[in-house]
């Protein structure tokens, strides 16, 4: 069932559920999620609309200070609850594969909060996120992103005399013939789209806003 062939019942239904998703009403949310089900409106198409349209709006929040890290942390578990509820509808070999990333601020910097937002704004718009810390050695990054088959690395560096481990990592991936396997997105204070280039990234983020774009972009 497409979204355009739904009433506009329906289509207020995934309202309903995007609406309270934005608010973080946890209740208002699982009982819309199940009164969709019981509608017997596709859940993919619930996944796709209300969850997606749900974190670009909390995101929009976000950007302009209406909401905060916690908050985002809130609606990240929330949508997980509500993924549950409708995917217990949706057979196995129909569910999207999440797409995973490695997170990590490089070797040498000891700065989490803006790793942690971009984390958080990840996590929340449904991708798996392994976020490594902090101050975390280029071999350790690509050594994780194997064993969990990520689909990106993303790399954070606060400090201009960290940059240069940003590049490190791109090109060990390269030295170890991973390159191909891996998108890899940074960002970070002094980080510029032009160094992200100059470096051979695939993706920059000047912010966790744009972080996710960018992630959405290389990945969905």
């Amino acid at each position: 069932m497409e979204y355009s062939k739904l009433t506009d019942k329906e289509k207020a239904l995934l309202d309903s559920l995007r609406d309270a998703i934005v608010v973080i009403d946890t209740e208002a949310a699982k009982e819309a999620a199940q009164k969709i089900i019981d509608a017997q409106i596709d859940p993919r198409v619930a996944l796709k609309h209300s969850i997606a349209e749900a974190a670009e709006l909390v995101g929009a929040k976000f950007d302009c200070g209406e909401l905060f890290l916690p908050h985002l942390v809130m609606v990240g578990d929330l949508m997980e609850e509500v993924g549950t509820i409708l995917e217990k509808d949706i057979p196995p070999d129909q569910i999207q594969k999440k797409k995973v990333i490695v997170i990590a601020t490089v070797q040498g910097d000891m700065h989490s909060i803006g790793k942690n937002i971009v984390s958080t704004m990840l996590r929340s718009s449904g991708f798996i996120i392994h976020d490594m810390g902090v101050d975390v050695p280029s071999t350790a990054i690509i050594q994780k992103a194997k064993e969990v088959k990520a689909e990106m690395i993303a790399l954070s560096s606060l400090l201009t005399t960290t940059m240069p481990y940003q590049k490190e990592v791109i090109d060990d991936l390269v030295s170890m013939r991973l390159r191909d396997q891996f998108k890899v997105m940074v960002g970070g204070g002094p980080v510029t789209r032009q160094y992200a280039e100059s470096i051979g990234a695939d993706g920059y983020g000047k912010d966790a806003i744009e972080a996710l774009e960018e992630a959405k972009r290389l990945l969905l």
